[in-house]
């Protein structure tokens, strides 16, 4: 069974940086690209960043996905922060696990990670 946790978040002041980490955890599998999405206060889910599994780093704008591989984890960093940024980010990861040979599909949300950026 493939996992994702996102930890990092926390309550940050604006103009500062912050460093989210998406763990992906199990055996047998692969990653073909990995999302990050956030969730404001009120609004719908909407896509950050995002990078292909075989990327190393990936920059949009303020937001920066890299890989850890240390850490077997995905890593958005935010600079220049701004009380807009105030949210639930989470991490999707899609790729393929291996059972006894035969290649899945997986598509995994973790289960969030506040972010609030006060003013």
């Amino acid at each position: 069974q493939v996992q994702v946790v996102e930890s990092g978040g926390g309550l940050v002041q604006a103009g500062g940086s912050l460093r989210l980490s998406c763990t992906v955890s199990g055996s047998s599998f692969s990653i073909d690209h990995v999302d990050w999405y956030r969730q404001p206060p009120g609004k719908q889910r909407e896509l950050v960043a995002g990078m292909p599994g075989s990327g190393v780093r990936s920059v949009t704008g303020r937001f920066t996905v890299s890989r850890d591989n240390a850490k077997s984890a995905i890593i958005l960093e935010i600079d220049s922060l701004n009380p807009e940024d105030t949210g639930t980010y989470y991490c999707n990861v899609r790729g393929l696990r291996n059972i006894r040979g035969t290649l899945y599909p997986f598509n995994l949300w973790g289960q969030g990670t506040q972010v609030t950026v006060s003013s």
